[in-house]
């Protein structure tokens, strides 16, 4: 990336650097700052207003060669514009789709690439299958990398949770990984633990009567965070009271079960009272500065063991790790969502690549009650190919992208009548333009409620548009009230 800068710049251009998270700016600024002094910007949505206004007036003006940010850094107004770089190409964060305009950053960054006829480089140790699929068909030139620079990428050993309770190990961490993290703190090296989920019990029960806790805002349980001793929504952030007693039979037989990145630092701290720990997800970095404190601290080795969710597996290049585990690999893999595979190699085999990073070897451990999936299979042996033979192989199958194309409908009232009932009209009208177009190879999915159907006292009904070519359709279709999102990177 440095030096396709180097060379542009050199002939009087200019480039923008995209990275999926804020949090990984930081690292990206440091390098690019130190080739192209004074001479990098940086945008990105936790900037103050003002920061980014000056950011802003830096760039329009020329004063900047290079321009760092998330996905809107994009549509910066930088002068001379010869080469656009996408970190990290497979991210989801790449899409906006909770506000408008919907749009994913990547083929923004292809449109704008053509548009300009400039060169687009992305990036990616797990390159998205549409991506990947689009090199192969040579819309895009491939170049690969077939190992890491200077160094071997780390083993990875799978655990069979199964085989651990047989043993009588109930604790999350099994007898392997627990011995890997008594030799790392021993040698004075550093540990991350991944785990995809915060708080400590997702669930609250009654084992008498069996109720659980839910929002009542939304059709999810409630989560419990020991941190604040608090019972918290992870979609709207209510909050309420610790329970100890069932409020519907009054029984004391209140039981808090389920995993989350505190429970996993509570377990820790047991076994190792004297490690230096770190909780590192959506609860303790509320934005990019609290981020960089947090990377700094474990960078400056002032934490032994790091544990978080999917912030950590992002592209981050910490020399002093050499264990990574993965305290549960089953909790992405079996949604009902076309892209829940991908998504789960993806952070597998990204979270791997965190380990072993300096000079020392590293090791990763993946825990898991499904190790002969071929997910938790392909990763645990660094594979993208044999992957991504698989998975395209099921999505020929299914027709899915990249061989069709989707679109999501979502339709959200605080009734849930009148979210069925427009769903309803909406597909008689789409099943009609459909037949009065001709369209072949397209039909609908749903409608049906969305998997979590109410959130924030809305219910929410969705359904699925699927074809080679639905532009015809768009054009026609009038949806008023509902979200429509184009090429969503999920199917929830």
């Amino acid at each position: 990336y440095l030096q396709a800068l180097a060379a542009i710049i050199a002939r009087g251009k200019r480039g923008i650097v995209l990275v999926p998270e804020i949090v990984l700016t930081t690292q990206a600024i440091e390098r690019f700052a130190g080739r192209f002094p004074g001479r990098v910007a940086i945008i990105h949505g936790d900037l103050f207003i003002g920061e980014r206004f000056d950011e802003w007036q830096r760039i329009r003006a020329g004063q900047v060669d290079v321009v760092i940010g998330s996905r809107s850094a994009l549509f910066s107004p930088l002068p001379d514009l010869g080469l656009i770089i996408l970190d990290e190409e497979h991210e989801p964060a790449y899409k906006q789709s909770e506000m408008k305009p919907t749009y994913h950053a990547r083929e923004a960054a292809i449109a704008l690439g053509r548009v300009l006829r400039i060169p687009v480089v992305m990036g990616s140790a797990t390159p998205s299958v549409e991506s990947f699929y689009r090199a192969e068909q040579q819309e895009y030139s491939l170049a690969e990398l077939p190992g890491r620079i200077g160094a071997a990428l780390p083993p990875v050993e799978v655990i069979d949770l199964r085989s651990e309770l047989h043993a009588g190990n109930t604790s999350i961490i099994s007898r392997r990984l627990q011995s890997e993290l008594e030799r790392v703190l021993h040698m004075k090296q550093q540990a991350i633990l991944f785990l995809n989920r915060r708080g400590a019990a997702s669930c609250v029960l009654c084992r008498d009567c069996g109720f659980v806790v839910m929002c009542d805002r939304c059709d999810v349980p409630m989560t419990y965070h020991s941190t604040e001793r608090i019972l918290l929504c992870h979609y709207c952030n209510r909050q309420s009271k610790v329970l100890h007693a069932c409020p519907q039979c009054q029984s004391a037989g209140i039981r808090y079960f389920g995993l989350g990145t505190e429970k996993v630092m509570e377990t820790i701290q047991r076994s190792f009272p004297n490690a230096r720990l770190l909780r590192w997800d959506r609860d303790t970095a509320t934005d990019h500065r609290v981020h960089r404190q947090l990377l700094d601290r474990f960078a400056n080795r002032e934490a032994d063991v790091m544990v978080g969710t999917q912030m950590i597996a992002k592209g981050l290049d910490l020399p002093g790790v050499t264990l990574v585990g993965v305290v549960s690999a089953d909790i992405a893999l079996n949604l009902p969502d076309f892209a829940a595979s991908e998504r789960a190699f993806t952070l597998l085999t990204q979270v791997a690549g965190r380990a072993g990073r300096g000079e020392e070897a590293g090791t990763v451990i993946i825990q898991t009650f499904n190790p002969q999936h071929f997910c938790i299979d392909a990763a645990s042996r660094h594979d993208y190919h044999e992957f991504y033979a698989a998975e395209i192989d099921a999505r020929r199958r299914y027709g899915y992208p990249p061989f069709r194309r989707f679109v999501k409908f979502t339709y959200s009232h605080e009734s849930r009548r009148r979210s069925q009932n427009e769903a309803l009209l909406l597909r008689e009208r789409l099943d009609e333009w459909i037949e009065r177009l001709g369209l072949v190879d397209t039909d609908v999915v749903g409608p049906a409620p969305a998997l979590m159907e109410r959130v924030r006292n809305k219910y929410r009904w969705q359904m699925i548009v699927r074809g080679p070519d639905l532009h015809p359709l768009l054009r026609v279709v009038d949806a008023p009230g509902w979200q429509v999102d184009i090429d969503p990177v999920s199917t929830l």
